[in-house]
C-alpha cells in the first residue's frame, strides 16, 4: 500500500464529504483524521507536531469571551444604537450597518457577529419597507471583509498567523487597509445595484425617525453589571493582541487568559458557556491539521511545492498565482481546509524565495474569496437561512451576480496594494 496515494485519498475524500455536506463536516474530517492514524501513515507520536494548538486554543478562548458577553445583551445594544445614529435615512442604514458588521467582525466570529446583527436589519427593512436584500448582501460581505483585517477576525487568519509567526499588529498593518479600502468599494457596488431600492420619500423618512425614537437600546441589556464587565474584558483581550509580540506571548495565550478572568469575574455558569462552544468547528480544525500532516508526512506536499516553485519563478508571480487561486477556490470549497492545504505549500517554498507577501497573499484570497457565492463562507449561509425562514430569498443566482463582481473587485484592489507594497512598480 503506497502511503502517499492514501494520504491524498483521504485528503480528497474527506473535502469531498465537506463540499457535498452529505455528513457533518466535523465527522468528514475527523473520520480522515482516524484513517491516517489507523493506517499509521501519521505516527501517533506526530500528533502534536501537526495539530495546531495555537489555532485550536485561541477559537476556544474568543468563543468563551463571546458567548459570556452574549448573555448581557451587550450586542443587541451595539445594533440597536447603529440603527439609531442612521436617523432613518436606508443609506446611512446601509453603510452604518456595514462598517459596524466589519468592526465587529474584525474581533469576533463572523457567524456570531451575522446571528446577532441580521434581525436587527431585517426588523428595519420592514420598517422602511424597503427590500432587505440590498441590506443583507452588504452584511455578508462587511462580515468577510472585517475578518480580513485582522490576526483574529476570521480562521483561515489564525492558522496563517499561528504557522507563519505572524503578530496582530502585523496582520493589521497588512490586512487592515487593504480591508478598509475594500470595505468603500463594496459599499459603493451595493449602491450603485441598488439605488433604486434605497430611497424613501419624505413623508415615510419623518415616519421612520418617529418609531426609531421609540427603540431604547438600554432596554436591550439584560445584565448591567455583566455588560459593563464584557466590555472592560474584551477592550483589555484587543489591547493585549496589540502587544502580544512585544510581551512574548501567543495570542491563544492571550484569549485563554481573557476567557478565564471574563468567567472568573461574572461568575457565570461556566457549564453553560462551555456548552456554546463551537466544539464541532474545533473538531473539524482538529482533524484537518492531521490529515494535512499526512500529505507533509508522505513528501506529497513538498512534491507540489516544487512543482509550483518550478512554473512559478518570482515572489511577483507566486503573489499572483496564490491571490487568484485562493480566492476562486474559496467561492466553491471552505476555506478552513484551502488554507490548511496551502500553508505547508509556501512554507516549502521559503527555499528559494521570500515567502512573507505570500502570507497575506494567501489571507487576501482565502478571506475575501468567500464573497464570491453564497456557499463560499460561513456566514453567507446563515444569513441567507435566516432570509429564507423569514420569506424573503436570496437565489445563488442572485448572489453570484454581485457577489463575484465585488469578490474579483476588492481581491483586484487587495492584490494591487500588496503588489506596490511588496513586489514594486
Amino acid at each position: 500500500m503506497n502511503p502517499e496515494a492514501v494520504a491524498i485519498a483521504v485528503f480528497l475524500l474527506t473535502y469531498a464529504l465537506v463540499v457535498s455536506e452529505r455528513i457533518h463536516r466535523a465527522v468528514a474530517a475527523m473520520l480522515g483524521a482516524s484513517a491516517v492514524l489507523f493506517l499509521k501513515i501519521v505516527p501517533w507520536e506526530r500528533v502534536p507536531k501537526y495539530l495546531d494548538l495555537n489555532t485550536l486554543f485561541l477559537l476556544m478562548g474568543m468563543m468563551i469571551i463571546v458567548n459570556t458577553a452574549r448573555n448581557s445583551g451587550l450586542f443587541e445594544y451595539v445594533a440597536i444604537k447603529t440603527v439609531k445614529l442612521a436617523r432613518g435615512s436606508p443609506i446611512r442604514v446601509l453603510l452604518l450597518f456595514s462598517v459596524v458588521t466589519a468592526i465587529v467582525s474584525s474581533v469576533l466570529d463572523n457567524v456570531t457577529t451575522v446571528l446577532l446583527l441580521t434581525p436587527m436589519l431585517l426588523y428595519i427593512s420592514r420598517l422602511m419597507e424597503l427590500n432587505p436584500v440590498p441590506f443583507l448582501l452588504s452584511e455578508i460581505f462587511a462580515s468577510n471583509i472585517g475578518g480580513t483585517a485582522t490576526l483574529i477576525g476570521d480562521p483561515p487568519n489564525i492558522m496563517i498567523g499561528s504557522a507563519a509567526k505572524l503578530s496582530f499588529n502585523e496582520f493589521l498593518s497588512n490586512m487592515g487597509p487593504i480591508a478598509a479600502v475594500d470595505l468603500i468599494v463594496t459599499i459603493l457596488i451595493i449602491y450603485l445595484a441598488y439605488n433604486s431600492a434605497l430611497k424613501v420619500t419624505p413623508k415615510k423618512k419623518v415616519m421612520i425617525k418617529q418609531t426609531l425614537r421609540g427603540l431604547d437600546e438600554k432596554a436591550a441589556i439584560r445584565d448591567i453589571r455583566l455588560f459593563r464587565k464584557s466590555v472592560a474584558i474584551i477592550l483589555f483581550v484587543v489591547a493585549l493582541f496589540f502587544f502580544h509580540d512585544k510581551l512574548g506571548i501567543e495570542p491563544a495565550v492571550v484569549a485563554l487568559l481573557g476567557a478565564s478572568l471574563i468567567l472568573l469575574w461574572t461568575r457565570e455558569d461556566p457549564e453553560g458557556i462551555f456548552e456554546k462552544i463551537e466544539w464541532p468547528a474545533l473538531f473539524f480544525f482538529g482533524g484537518l491539521f492531521i490529515i494535512v500532516g499526512a500529505l507533509e508526512e508522505t513528501g506529497t506536499i513538498a512534491q507540489v511545492a516544487e512543482w509550483v516553485l518550478n512554473h512559478v519563478h518570482t515572489s511577483g508571480e507566486a503573489l499572483l498565482a496564490i491571490t487568484w487561486f485562493s480566492a476562486f477556490s474559496s467561492a466553491i470549497v471552505d476555506n478552513i481546509p484551502l488554507t490548511a492545504a496551502m500553508i505547508p505549500l509556501i512554507k516549502h517554498m521559503g527555499t528559494s524565495m521570500d515567502v512573507y507577501p505570500l502570507w497575506w497573499a494567501l489571507s487576501l484570497g482565502a478571506c475575501l474569496g468567500g464573497n464570491g457565492t453564497a456557499i463560499g463562507a460561513s456566514a453567507n449561509v446563515v444569513v441567507i437561512g435566516i432570509a429564507e425562514r423569514e420569506g424573503i430569498r436570496i437565489t445563488f443566482g442572485d448572489f453570484l451576480k454581485v457577489g463575484m463582481v465585488i469578490m474579483i473587485v476588492t481581491v483586484a484592489v487587495g492584490v494591487g496594494i500588496l503588489w506596490v507594497r511588496y513586489i514594486g512598480w
